[in-house]
């Protein structure tokens, strides 16, 4: 089978060479499409692949339209909103991503942006400890869960919401569980953001829900940006001037927020929760071990276009 492996943002070279040697030990073979500078390269380099290994790159339904051989597209990572699967399974292509391959990461990113925010941007102003704090996560999944570990560990007290888990399987998680997204945001002193960019959640966070935090809170988005209500969430900083927001996905209104809020925001340059060694390679070998499996044994374990 010719497997493309198309990253605008490259794995690194260690997690290319493991990629390559996997799939070309299962008698595939690998095109590369790397640091490409429009999507009409995508759209070009797509004719003869049968399968598609991706990051954040978007596939479309132009890029599949190219793609008349395409079986199956696996994107490195947890978030696959950057494919179009409506399209992919109007056209039979099995979609997959690599849960759980980058959750350390992004929980341990949550974590570092927390206590950046504490401590005033690591400036020599006064700041707090996490000790004692009360943090909420906002979907209780594989990052969910290690950010409430993690956090437990420095002495905080953990709620979490999940509508897709019972009140037991939360309670083994180490966290209390809450039953409403209100009743969570009013809880934390601190909020950590999981969940998807899904019609249902795009612009679900906002004035509404910031402003229920208590006093002094931190929100923590190293979701996605969409799911943010900006001019909603520039409101309630605007209001609660006691209030802090924290992300790796910047937001669009970003300069504003900076002049208006100063150092009760930060966002960092570019999405960063993915952004290690480690996370890179196992994310890439995972995406090369799942098209093995599914050409050899027909395996749809991962598929999220069901």
């Amino acid at each position: 089978m010719n497997i493309l492996l198309a990253t605008q943002k490259p794995f690194a070279a260690a997690a290319v060479k493991g990629i390559t040697d996997i799939l070309e030990a299962a008698g595939h073979k690998v095109a590369k499409l790397e640091k490409y500078a429009e999507q009409s390269d995508l759209v070009a380099a797509v004719a003869d692949a049968e399968a598609l290994i991706i990051r954040s790159d978007k596939v479309t339904e132009e890029v599949m339209a190219a793609a008349p051989k395409l079986k199956i597209v696996v994107r490195a990572g947890a978030g696959f909103d950057n494919v179009d699967l409506a399209a992919a399974t109007a056209r039979g292509i099995v979609v997959m991503n690599t849960p759980g391959q980058n959750s350390n990461a992004v929980a341990e990113l949550a974590l570092c942006l927390m206590i950046f925010m504490a401590r005033t941007q690591l400036t020599p102003a006064t700041g707090s400890e996490l000790l004692g704090k009360r943090l909420g996560v906002q979907a209780y999944g594989n990052v969910g869960r290690l950010v409430g570990q993690k956090a437990k560990a420095l002495g905080m007290e953990i709620c979490a919401l999940d509508p897709f888990l019972t009140d037991e399987q939360i309670i083994a998680g180490g966290a209390q569980p809450v039953h409403s997204v209100e009743e969570l945001y009013a809880a934390s002193d601190y909020l950590s953001i999981h969940i998807p960019a899904l019609p249902s959640t795009i612009k679900s966070i906002g004035y509404d829900l910031v402003t229920r935090m208590p006093k002094g809170a931190t929100l923590v988005n190293t979701a996605r940006k969409e799911v943010i209500d900006e001019e909603g969430l520039m409101k309630a900083l605007e209001e609660r001037t006691d209030l802090k927001y924290v992300t790796d996905v910047m937001p669009d209104n970003y300069a504003a927020m900076q002049e208006k809020f100063g150092m009760r925001v930060f966002a960092t340059p570019k999405k960063m929760g993915a952004q290690t060694a480690e996370a890179n390679v196992n994310a890439g070998l995972a995406a090369a071990r799942q098209i093995v499996d599914f050409f050899a044994t027909g395996n749809r374990k991962f598929q999220v276009n069901k």
